[in-house]
């Protein structure tokens, strides 16, 4: 199986050859070649090959798992700098709360998310459903993260925990 380097490395050789064969193809219309409609024919499909491997190249990348971490659902998603998860009442603690945190900004991050307004950062915020009475369901926020749109490795993401709000999860019965 490929590694990330070699898609990189492959992709660059690609787009060296395509640009070849795209300086014979003109060179066959001015000499006027018998092979030049073919030329653009390979020289065609070399870019479309080409461009399919940097998609590719761009899309693939490896999963982190932060120990720890529980798992989370998707409940809303701006496409840009907001997005808003799920999180099981029962299962969170500060630390497991982080962690989550952390996964999340992982998995949600994507170059191709738009950065909205003057700061470049997603935020993920972390809620769970509580119910103060019977019948009624009320989001509480229990933490958010803060990571950079514009780098997949961010060591400084702004991990902040609501410890008042997971003290009042652990209250509900």
């Amino acid at each position: 199986m490929f590694d990330f380097i070699d898609l990189i490395v492959i992709t660059k050789w690609l787009g060296i050859a395509t640009v070849i064969l795209a300086v014979l193809t003109i060179l066959a219309f001015v000499l006027k070649w018998g092979i030049r409609f073919r030329a653009v024919g390979v020289t065609s499909f070399m870019a479309l090959i080409t461009i399919g491997v940097f998609a590719l190249d761009l899309s693939l990348y490896q999963r982190v798992a932060i120990e720890g971490a529980e798992r989370f659902t998707m409940v809303y998603d701006n496409g840009g700098s907001e997005v808003v998860i799920a999180i099981q009442p029962e299962l969170i603690n500060p630390t497991s709360l982080e962690a989550t945190l952390e996964q999340a900004a992982n998995d949600l991050y994507s170059p191709g998310r738009l950065g909205g307004g003057s700061d470049p950062k997603m935020t993920i915020r972390a809620r769970a459903i509580v119910h103060p009475q019977e019948g009624i369901s009320e989001p509480l926020y229990v933490g958010q993260v803060k990571r950079s749109l514009g780098s997949r490795e961010n060591a400084n993401m702004e991990i902040q925990v609501d410890t008042q709000a997971i003290a009042r999860l652990s209250a509900q019965p």
